[in-house]
């Protein structure tokens, strides 16, 4: 029996859209101060774009052809995860509470940026040496000990740097591509999402296609809160159609149990959700459209809820036709995310051939 012919991948992602990959990621875009990462997406969106608009939260959106009556989103969230200073000690050291889903068992030894009105303050999440900690019952860290060190010795000098509680948090972990196969970096989740959706949108631009409804590219505020951003910019926008974007468990480390998390890697496509939230009919014009372009692609069941904004955006308005197409993600929520270079092209594509799919006024009800 002849060898089946591997399909050849071609790649999406330009040179020049890397390059601004890489700069996305690196720009700090903690939740509820998301601004400069969102004028930058702005920046690169408008040229593939006819208008667009920014809500009082930082929720941007960018339009083509807005005048139609017919909308369709198709989303990512823009914010990452932070710590916020809570306290500040006599001594000059500075404790902290979460901004968002951070995680405090990977704090200890990280370097961090402290966001001041007076401009950025470098930090170290300080630890106790090996040497000093009992062995035998060794404290983990906790959010009530893990500790900001930003070299000062008293309060006083920590408040003249321009640090005071509630000044946000981020780490300066960097871009990087490894092994030429994955990339990696913070806040991978989800600024690959609003990183993908403006590709849809260069590659709607470049390959001249006109869509018969208006479409709305929408990068939201605050969804490690609460899907707050989404939440808001829905009843906004009052879309028919909504396609989110948003990062899932590549479950083939350790540590992770399958049947629980269920089985997905990264490298083996976007995966598709089936959950109370995502619309029946809609997953499966997203199935259609990954078949018959050959867009290999994974499922994942979520119970109760998806935990992403596609919740936000399918309970409003009456109820909004909504899917879920996620990105598989290693180590979520450090500063270390791990997403298949392939994978993004592949949710790229996919995204782009829904579009092209869906018809104006189609009626997605199973019963009429």
């Amino acid at each position: 029996m002849a060898k089946k012919k591997e399909q050849k991948h071609i790649p999406v992602v330009t040179k020049k859209s890397l390059e601004f990959f890489e700069k996305y990621i690196n720009n700090p875009s903690p939740t509820g101060f998301e601004w400069d990462g969102q004028k930058m997406w702005l920046d690169y969106i408008k040229p593939y774009s006819d208008d667009y608009m920014v809500d009082n939260y930082g929720t941007a959106v960018a339009v083509i052809n807005p005048k139609a009556a017919f909308k369709v989103v198709i989303e990512a969230h823009a914010d990452e995860i932070s710590w916020f200073v809570n306290y500040i000690t006599k001594d000059g050291l500075i404790y902290v509470i979460r901004n968002g889903g951070s995680d405090h068992q990977i704090a200890p030894s990280k370097r961090v940026n402290i966001h001041t009105d007076k401009g950025i303050v470098k930090a170290v999440f300080g630890w106790p040496a090996i040497h000093t900690r009992n062995g035998e019952k060794e404290e983990a860290p906790t959010l009530k000990n893990i500790f900001l060190d930003c070299g000062c010795t008293t309060k006083e000098e920590v408040e003249a740097l321009g640090v005071h509680v509630g000044c946000v948090i981020t780490y300066e972990d960097e871009f990087m591509v490894l092994n030429d196969r994955y990339y990696v970096g913070r806040a991978l989740d989800n600024r690959a999402g609003g990183f993908m959706i403006a590709e849809v949108a260069r590659l709607l631009k470049e390959n001249k296609k006109k869509l018969p409804f208006g479409l709305y590219i929408v990068n939201s505020v605050q969804e490690e809160i609460g899907l707050r951003g989404a939440e808001m910019i829905a009843h906004r926008i009052k879309p028919n159609v909504a396609i989110i974007t948003d990062v899932t468990h590549d479950t083939q480390t350790p540590m992770i149990n399958k049947i629980t998390q269920g089985d997905l890697a990264c490298g083996k496509g976007p995966v598709v959700s089936y959950a109370p939230a995502v619309q029946t009919n809609l997953n499966k014009l997203l199935i259609k459209a990954a078949e018959k372009n050959k867009i290999p692609f994974q499922r994942q069941a979520s119970s109760r809820s998806t935990g992403t904004d596609t919740d936000a955006f399918a309970y409003s308005n009456d109820g909004v036709v909504s899917a879920l197409i996620s990105l598989p993600l290693r180590y979520m929520h450090t500063t270390v995310e791990m997403i298949h270079k392939e994978d993004v092209d592949n949710v790229i594509r996919l995204i782009y051939e829904s579009l092209l799919s869906i018809e104006v006024g189609h009626d997605f009800r199973s019963i009429k």
